[in-house]
């Protein structure tokens, strides 16, 4: 097992290599400006030389989308048990966050700047406004698709409603909501940098904005290559957790390896 792990992170280590030599090779051979496609070379030194001014940034931008992100899980989390165990409540509360998950979120930051002034407010608050939906339909899903012979059964057996729900509804829940928790923290990124871009003077967003406007495409790809990084880097965290909590749920590789 350990051995196909160590194969399949090579693979994509070479795969992540090989688009960048691809990518290098292609702006020298069609002679690219720096204006339109920098070569990766240039935005790794232009990363390097500005880190010690992006680091505030970074911290920044990485905790609005943790304040947002912990905030969304809390709320989807509390949302999602009501409506899993309620049909009146997901009767009741499901069109409505359909229609609100279905707003686009640039058009609710003008209005987090309105109530809230520009700067952090807003952005965390547009990243649990983004994160928190795939968590509600994870956990509602998840509490929602215990089986009903199951629960007569214990029932018949004398368990409460509040014993089927903690022995049998939350573990079945933890694969949907782990997977809910790698979808939302994209999410929650995707949202504070949206609300830096636009209402903050601070965060990776806002360097990306300044550095657009003054035409320093280098800069602007190097504040991509930082969110990429740290998706990539909380996306690998939850990744392990869920390895940890949920190694029951997981389909092992050891058939196919033989």
């Amino acid at each position: 097992m350990f051995g196909i792990d160590v194969r399949q992170k090579a693979w994509s280590a070479g795969l992540i290599v090989l688009f960048f030599v691809a990518w290098e090779l292609f702006c020298l051979m069609t002679g690219m400006s720096d204006l339109v496609l920098p070569r990766p070379s240039q935005v790794f030194v232009t990363l390097f030389q500005r880190f010690p001014v992006l680091w505030p940034h970074i911290v920044q931008t990485l905790a609005t989308t943790m304040f947002g992100f912990v905030l969304g899980v809390a709320l989807g989390v509390a949302l999602g048990a009501i409506i899993g165990v309620s049909r009146t409540a997901y009767d009741t509360c499901y069109p409505l966050l359909i229609g609100f998950s279905s707003i686009p979120k640039v058009a609710v930051v003008p209005i987090f700047v309105l109530w809230f002034g520009s700067g952090t407010v807003p952005a965390v608050l547009t990243a649990l406004s983004i994160c928190f939906f795939p968590i509600v339909v994870n956990i509602a899903t998840g509490l929602a698709t215990t089986e009903p012979e199951l629960e007569d059964v214990l029932k018949a057996l004398g368990a409460s409603k509040f014993d089927i729900l903690w022995n049998v509804g939350l573990p079945r829940t933890m694969p949907f909501f782990f997977a809910s928790l790698k979808v939302a923290i994209s999410y929650a990124f995707v949202g504070a940098v949206l609300s830096e871009t636009v209402a903050s003077n601070r965060g990776i967003g806002n360097v990306m904005m300044t550095a657009s406007s003054n035409f320093n495409v280098p800069l602007v790809f190097a504040g991509l290559f930082v969110l990429a990084g740290l998706g990539v880097a909380l996306y690998a965290v939850f990744s392990l957790i869920e390895g940890r909590v949920t190694g029951w749920a997981t389909r092992k590789n050891d058939v196919i390896a033989t």
